[in-house]
C-alpha cells in the first residue's frame, strides 16, 4: 500500500492490493447489515471504517521501488462508508428528509474532523450505485476519502475557479447559476436554496448538478436550513432519475468542495454535487471509452436540451407521487419561467 507518482500528470495514483479481497455482491450476508457483528443492532446513519481502504492513519512503508525518475510516498489518510440507513433493500429516496438531513449533518461532521489533520489536503464524500459502475454491496451507503494530495481533476478544477475570480472579481459557480436560471431549459428542480440542472458542458447525458445559491466553499459553511434544503433536492433528484426509465438508475455522485489544505479558497470555491450517470437510455450505457480515457476528451451523445427536459418530468412524476402537487408531470416543454411554486418553497417546473 504507497503513493506513486505519475510524472506524466504531476498526479499521485494511490496502490492498494488489498483491495482485491473486497467482497462481491455476497448473496448470503451483508457487513452493512445489524447482526454481521460489525455494525451496531440498530443505527440511523452510520461511520463505518473501509475493510478495504486504500489510505490509512498508519500506513506502511513503501516498497522499495524507488529511482532516480519514480518516486513513492506514504499513502496516510482515511476511508470511511458512510451508512445511510440500516434497511439493506432501501433506496436513498426512500428515506425521509428528516433523515436524509441526518446524513448530510453526517457529512459535515466527517468533512470537518477529517479536515482538522495537517496531513489531509482534501475530503471527497462521495456514492457509487449501481453495478454498472462497480459496486459490489447493495446496501444503500456513499464514502469518504481523506487524501493527503489534492486529486488532478480537482485542482484543475479549482483553478479554473481562481482565474476567474482574478478576471472578472466573482465566483465561476455562481456565474454558471446564473447562467443556467436565465437559460431555463437546462433546469431540473429548484428549492429555497439549492439549483438542480444539467449544465451546458456536462459529460454526460443525464450529467445533474446540485449547486448551492448562496456561495457556500462547503457543508461547514451552511446553515441548518440550507442542509434541509440540500437533504430535499438529494431525495427528490435521485428519486426522478430511477423514474426516468422505471428502473434503478446506477450512478457516481461527487461532492465538490474547498480543500482542507489551510489555503484560502472561500471567495472562489463553491459548493456542488456532481453526477455522473452511465444510461444514455434505459438500456444503453455511455461508455467513458478511448477519447474520454486516453484524453480526457468528453463526448457527450446527447443534447442536454433534450435530457434536461426529461429528468424534469421525472422530476414531477416522482414530486407528485411523493403527494407534494408539482404541475402537470407530462406536459409539454416546460422553461424556467413558468415555474409552480409551492409552499414549502421548492419551485418545479409546470409541464
Amino acid at each position: 500500500m504507497e503513493l506513486r507518482y505519475n510524472p506524466l500528470l504531476r498526479d499521485w495514483v494511490m496502490v492498494a492490493a488489498n483491495r482485491q479481497a473486497r467482497p462481491h455482491l455476497p448473496e448470503d450476508h451483508c457487513p452493512f447489515c445489524p447482526g454481521s457483528g460489525k455494525v451496531p443492532p440498530d443505527y440511523d446513519v452510520f461511520i463505518y471504517d473501509n475493510d478495504y481502504p486504500v489510505l490509512v492513519p498508519d500506513p506502511p512503508e513503501p516498497d522499495d521501488v524507488v529511482t532516480g525518475l519514480y518516486r513513492v510516498a506514504k499513502s496516510y489518510g482515511k476511508c470511511e462508508v458512510v451508512l445511510y440507513t440500516a434497511e439493506h433493500e432501501a433506496r436513498l429516496y426512500d428515506l425521509s428528509d428528516a433523515h436524509l438531513a441526518r446524513l448530510v449533518a453526517l457529512w459535515t461532521e466527517r468533512f470537518v474532523a477529517l479536515g482538522a489533520d495537517p496531513k489531509h489536503r482534501y475530503v471527497l464524500i462521495f456514492e457509487n450505485r449501481g453495478e454498472e459502475v462497480g459496486v459490489t454491496i447493495h446496501h444503500p451507503h456513499g464514502q469518504i476519502y481523506a487524501y493527503p494530495f489534492i486529486p488532478l481533476k480537482i485542482a484543475r478544477e479549482i483553478e479554473s475557479m481562481h482565474a476567474h475570480y482574478t478576471a472578472h472579481g466573482e465566483c465561476l459557480m455562481c456565474a454558471i447559476n446564473r447562467a443556467e436560471s436565465a437559460f431555463g431549459r437546462r433546469i431540473v428542480a429548484e428549492n429555497e436554496h439549492f439549483l438542480a440542472y444539467i449544465p451546458f458542458f456536462t459529460d454526460f447525458p443525464y450529467g445533474l448538478f446540485i449547486v448551492s445559491k448562496e456561495h457556500r466553499p462547503s457543508l461547514a459553511e451552511m446553515t441548518p436550513a440550507e442542509h434541509e434544503s440540500l437533504a430535499k433536492i438529494l431525495r427528490r433528484s435521485v428519486g426522478a432519475m430511477d423514474r426516468l426509465f422505471d428502473r434503478p438508475f446506477p450512478y457516481m455522485m461527487v461532492l465538490h468542495q474547498r480543500p482542507v489544505d489551510g489555503g484560502d479558497y472561500d471567495a472562489y470555491v463553491h459548493f456542488h454535487i456532481e453526477f455522473y450517470p452511465p444510461l444514455r437510455a434505459r438500456d444503453r450505457l455511455k461508455f467513458y471509452a478511448s477519447s474520454e480515457m486516453g484524453a480526457w476528451a468528453a463526448a457527450n451523445p446527447r443534447a442536454v436540451e433534450e435530457t434536461a427536459p426529461e429528468l424534469r418530468r421525472a422530476y414531477a412524476r416522482f414530486v407528485a407521487w411523493l403527494g407534494e402537487g408539482y404541475g402537470d408531470a407530462e406536459g409539454g416543454d416546460g422553461q424556467a419561467e413558468g415555474c409552480v411554486c409551492r409552499s414549502d418553497g421548492e419551485r418545479g417546473i409546470s409541464r
